[in-house]
C-alpha cells in the first residue's frame, strides 16, 4: 500500500482536498456539544500513535494536532527537537527510520521543507508538514473550511492577500490552482512571492503592488504577521509592509459581506488595525478551530480513512 504523506496540498491532489474539507466539516458537526477531550464516537484512529516533533515554537499546531489525534481514538507524543538527538546532528533520515518502528504518523514542524521531504522519503509511516518556510498547507485546509463554513462556494472566490509574500500565501495559491479560485496578492517590493509559488496557482494567482487594486471586490481578505520571531531586518521590512496594512478604509473596497483571517499570531496596529481583526468581519477564532478540524481530517486521509 502506497504511504500518504501531506508535505504540500498537491500530495492530496484537488479530490483529496475536497474529501478532507467535507470530513472536518461533518465531523466537527458530528461532535457539537461533547466536552473537547471526548474521543469522537466512532474512534476511527483507535490503537494509532502520531509523533510531533517541533523544531519551531508552535501554539495552534501544537495543540490542535495533539487533540485531533486524541479526539480520533489514537494517542500523541509530542517532543521538541532540542530534547531530540535530531537538535545534536542525528540526520533527519535517522529519525524518520527510528520514529517509524514506534508510532503510526509522523508530524513535523521545521524551518527547511527539504526535511519534510528527506522525512517523507525515509519514513515508513505517514509525515505531515505542520508548516516548512516554503509551505503551511494544514493551516489552508482550516481557512478553506472556515470560508465553506460562513457560506462560500470556493469555485470563482477572490481571495485577496496583503502583506509579505510568504509561505502561508505559497499554499493559497496552490489551493487556488487546485479548487479553482482566484488569489491577489499585494505585496511590496523584496516581498514578493516567487515565481514557482505564482505557477502553484495555474493562472489563478496574480502579484500587485496596489493594496487597494488586491482588495477592490474580494470576498476574502487574508494577511500574516509581517515578523517572524528571530527574522532579520525587522526595521526595513516593516517600513516596506506599512502600506499594506489591512484597515478598515482596505477592508471597505472588497465586497460589503467580505469576511477577515489571519493564522494568527496577530500584531494589531502592524499587519492588521485592531477594529478589523476584533470586527464583525473577522472570522478568525472560528479559523483558529478549525485547525484541530482539519487537522483531524489530514489525519484520516494520510491512513487512507477517506479521500
Amino acid at each position: 500500500m502506497t504511504i500518504r504523506h501531506f508535505p504540500n496540498l498537491t500530495d492530496a491532489g484537488a479530490d483529496g482536498i475536497a474529501a478532507i474539507l467535507a470530513d472536518a466539516i461533518d465531523r466537527k458537526a458530528a461532535r457539537a456539544g461533547l466536552p473537547k477531550g471526548a474521543p469522537d464516537a466512532d474512534a476511527p484512529l483507535a490503537g494509532r500513535a502520531l509523533a510531533m516533533v517541533f523544531e519551531k515554537n508552535s501554539t495552534r499546531t501544537r495543540f490542535s494536532f495533539d487533540m485531533a489525534i486524541r479526539q480520533l481514538g489514537g494517542t500523541p507524543i509530542v517532543a521538541d527537537a532540542g530534547t531530540m538527538q535530531i537538535g545534536r546532528g542525528e540526520t533527519i533520515a535517522d529519525t524518520a527510520r527510528v520514529l517509524s518502528g514506534f508510532v503510526d504518523a509522523i508530524m513535523i514542524r521545521t524551518d527547511d521543507h527539504a526535511k519534510i521531504e528527506e522525512m517523507a522519503a525515509h519514513a515508513s509511516v505517514p509525515v505531515i508538514n505542520g508548516l516548512t518556510v516554503s509551505s503551511h498547507p494544514c493551516q489552508i485546509v482550516a481557512d478553506l473550511q472556515t470560508i465553506i463554513e460562513h457560506g462560500k462556494a470556493l469555485p470563482g472566490l477572490k481571495v485577496a492577500w496583503l502583506g509579505d509574500g510568504n509561505n502561508v500565501l505559497a499554499s493559497i495559491m496552490e489551493a487556488a490552482g487546485l479548487l479553482h479560485f482566484d488569489v491577489i496578492a499585494a505585496c511590496p517590493q523584496g516581498f514578493m512571492p516567487a515565481d514557482a509559488d505564482v505557477a502553484l496557482g495555474k493562472g489563478r494567482a496574480r502579484v500587485v503592488a496596489d493594496p487597494a487594486e488586491a482588495a477592490a471586490g474580494a470576498d476574502v481578505i487574508v494577511t500574516d504577521t509581517w515578523v517572524s520571531m528571530g527574522q532579520a531586518h525587522a526595521e526595513t521590512k516593516l517600513k516596506a509592509m506599512g502600506p499594506y496594512q489591512v484597515t478598515r478604509e482596505l477592508m471597505a473596497k472588497a465586497k460589503p459581506d467580505a469576511a477577515f483571517l489571519h493564522c494568527l499570531p496577530a500584531h494589531r496596529g502592524e499587519e492588521v488595525t485592531g477594529e478589523v481583526i476584533d470586527g464583525p468581519q473577522s472570522l478568525i477564532w472560528d479559523e483558529a478551530e478549525n485547525r484541530l478540524h482539519a487537522q483531524k481530517a489530514i489525519l484520516r486521509w494520510c491512513f487512507g480513512q477517506i479521500g
